[in-house]
């Protein structure tokens, strides 16, 4: 199944509140059930004015449709070609 990094400008979200994330977090949720398992949301990175998703699904339209649904922005939708880390050097 494809995984796709969803870049998210937010102004401030490196300021939000805990409570704050997990409203996000509820929402996100709430949504990815009503679309069922096919998109699963993996991990996110908070910066100081973006967040930063990572999210498998069959698809870049289904990415977008979560976002539109749970009214998040979805700047920019690129799908993972290979991953890489430390390991690979050896």
């Amino acid at each position: 199944m494809p995984k796709f990094i969803i870049e998210r400008e937010i102004p401030g979200a490196g300021e939000l509140s805990r409570d704050q994330l997990r409203a996000v977090s509820q929402t996100s949720c709430g949504v990815l059930r009503e679309l069922g398992p096919q998109v699963q949301w993996v991990e996110s990175f908070v910066t100081a004015d973006k967040i930063y998703c990572v999210y498998i699904a069959p698809d870049e339209a289904l990415v977008r449709e979560h976002a539109q649904r749970g009214g998040f922005p979805a700047n920019r939708v690129s799908r993972v070609h290979a991953i890489i880390d430390p390991t690979t050097a050896d």
